[in-house]
């Protein structure tokens, strides 16, 4: 196919979520020409979070796609441009940039990445042929299909924690799994967790094998207590892996300075190694990973963006 050429933007975002639909608010509110390159799952991760209840101006809550759904109304409202597609490449070698995507190229003056961060699985052999028959790394997604049925959760952080307590409201019982004896969650996550009669602690253990077959799907887990070096059978009928994230940066790779993980490393908030470029939410960000901060990120990017764009606009006056 053809690719088709589309005009220049002041400011190109990749990512739909929290951080880069607030950039494109912003950008597209300071009159900068705007796009908006959705990514793979537009609206981000939190389109799979049923309730968000620590957003600040939604004391009752707010569903995770409902959210997304109205930032992105607010972007387009402002004049920005989004397109529901991924970017496949990236050339920052000169200004203006450019970025493909499946169908089009796009040059920007500035680019704002946005493309988060993806779940961690387990990177067991079998977890290919258990995935969506059982399996599932997103428990607000599929928790409603596991209703009066058994399940497991891998994990010991707040997204672990969380994720058990939203499955309660469907399953009989649920089992976390956790390799250490003690969990990482914040307090108030643990206190809820702990005291929840439907959750029950299995520590010190790390799933070693699945168990099931292609035509009935997970039927159970194999568990190996780390102290005691033994294995155990354990029946389930569904599995939810909650073990972490990696960053969305292979587009990026030897294009961008990054950390050892493949987080893009940033300075003074959200400048990248390259002038012109920043990058914002749990693409650089791997110690908060909050939906406030991303978005706090996201502010920054387009007002820097802004800023870039204005001083380089001065310095080609100042040159004629």
């Amino acid at each position: 196919m053809a690719q088709t050429q589309t005009a220049g933007f002041d400011v190109v975002i990749l990512g739909s979520g929290p951080a880069g639909l607030t950039a494109a608010i912003y950008a597209s509110r300071a009159c900068l020409k705007t796009c908006v390159l959705e990514g793979p799952i537009p609206g981000g991760q939190l389109t799979t979070t049923t309730e968000v209840e620590n957003f600040p101006g939604f004391p009752e809550g707010v569903q995770g796609p409902e959210f997304m759904e109205k930032m992105r109304q607010q972007a387009a409202r402002f004049g920005a441009q989004i397109i529901a597609k991924p970017a496949t490449s990236v050339d920052f070698a000169l200004r203006p940039f450019c970025v493909t995507f499946d169908g089009g190229e796009l040059e920007a003056d500035t680019v704002i990445i946005a493309t988060g961060a993806s779940a961690k699985l387990l990177g067991l052999e079998k977890e290919k042929q258990f995935m969506g028959k059982g399996l599932s790394a997103c428990a607000t997604c599929d928790g409603f299909f596991f209703r009066g049925k058994e399940v497991a959760i891998v994990g010991g952080g707040d997204t672990a924690v969380e994720e058990a307590l939203f499955l309660t409201r469907f399953a009989t019982k649920v089992k976390v799994i956790h390799r250490r004896d003690a969990l990482r969650a914040s307090k108030i996550m643990q206190e809820r967790a702990l005291s929840n009669p439907k959750i029950e602690f299995l520590w010190n253990r790390v799933v070693a094998d699945l168990i099931g077959d292609t035509k009935d799907g997970l039927k159970g887990v194999v568990l190996l207590d780390v102290k005691t070096n033994k294995e155990e059978e354990v029946p389930l009928d569904g599995l939810f892996i909650a073990i972490g994230h990696e960053p969305n940066t292979k587009l990026f790779m030897g294009k961008l300075a990054m950390d050892e993980r493949g987080y893009i490393l940033t300075h003074e908030n959200v400048r990248t190694s390259i002038e012109g470029v920043f990058a914002c939410g749990d693409v650089q960000d791997s110690a908060f990973r909050q939906a406030v901060t991303a978005a706090g990120s996201g502010c920054m990017a387009a007002i820097l963006a802004e800023r870039f764009l204005e001083e380089h606009e001065a310095s080609l006056q100042s040159k004629a």
